[in-house]
């Protein structure tokens, strides 16, 4: 295996009754990194994660975490690893304060050389360090949670859907933390379904689909790959049936004077599309295009891999 913050070969994971969730996946994710997981619900990514966390045994393949492999080294490679899980697990008795305490101690984190108001502060709850956990916000909680999964400062820390149900403006807070951690040099593994969440965030980006992986690539290649441009047209008078020209991929109406063009950026440019548009007799009044960004190329390799 290699130096990577997690190493994957080959992982295979065959549930009882034949359903086959991972089928020889095999990827690493680069120390410091923000890596996107992604995929359609049911993809395996979920199995992925807790068979890092040591929840799920795999049936075949390699997989370690920060250089520890999870079969040879397991404590060590649950040490190196922190994870925030869809659902929101803890006592909904303890307060924040408590449930850190409490999960530190699970890790063997000396009190000496742990502050759970620093912690919480970190993660915007110190105000409410002593209140009963079940009394916090949904978004409030998703905070916890995070919080809960770094108190023995783990190298990596994967966060699974962890903006589901989140507002805004929390969204925003949790991912300011995010960028914290990682600027300290915490690799971080995000599953979302928030693509354009994803885009910002994230270095490299894996795509995986009924259990295979179909993509592994840096962000901004990801996206490079679509090639599909949208321009919106609005002319100087009524359009009575939409034109065709060879340059157009698909075009539709959008009211009595506005076509909305969809070229290949590989076949035809703005300027073609414009110019295909004149010749028909129409005068162009405005023009906005929208380049396509990795929800299109999501959808493009999840449809082609399904086919």
């Amino acid at each position: 295996m290699t130096n990577a913050a997690i190493a994957i070969e080959g992982l295979c994971k065959t549930y009882q009754g034949g359903k086959r969730a991972l089928d020889g996946v095999s990827f690493e994710v680069p120390q410091g990194s923000v890596f996107g997981l992604l995929g359609p619900n049911g993809a395996g990514k979920s199995t992925l994660i807790n068979i890092l966390a040591g929840l799920v045994n795999k049936t075949e393949g390699r997989a370690s975490v920060w250089g520890f492999d999870i079969d040879a080294h397991p404590r060590n490679a649950k040490a190196s690893i922190g994870i925030v899980n869809q659902e929101i697990l803890f006592d909904p008795f303890f307060t924040p304060r408590e449930t850190l305490e409490i999960q530190a101690g699970l890790y063997g984190v000396r009190k000496e050389r742990f502050d759970a108001m620093a912690l919480l502060r970190a993660v915007h709850l110190e105000d409410k360090a002593n209140a009963y956990s079940r009394t916090l916000s949904g978004g409030m909680k998703r905070r916890l949670m995070v919080a809960k999964a770094m108190v023995h400062s783990p190298p990596v820390l994967v966060l699974d859907e962890p903006t589901a149900g989140v507002d805004v403006e929390l969204r925003q807070q949790l991912w300011a933390y995010v960028r914290e951690l990682n600027q300290r040099g915490v690799t971080v593994v995000l599953t979302t379904h928030y693509l354009e969440e994803a885009e910002q965030l994230c270095d490299r980006i894996a795509i995986i689909n009924h259990g295979r992986l179909i993509a592994n690539e840096p962000t901004r290649a990801l996206v490079g790959m679509a090639q599909e441009k949208v321009v919106e047209v609005t002319v100087d008078r009524d359009i009575p049936a939409a034109p065709v020209h060879d340059c157009f991929q698909k075009i539709e109406l959008k009211g009595e004077r506005t076509l909305v063009i969809t070229y290949r950026k590989d076949q035809a440019n703005a300027g073609q599309v414009l110019d295909a548009v004149q010749k028909d007799g129409y005068g162009i009044v405005d023009v906005s295009t929208r380049e396509a960004d990795l929800e299109d190329v999501f959808l493009n390799l999840t449809r082609a891999a399904s086919a």
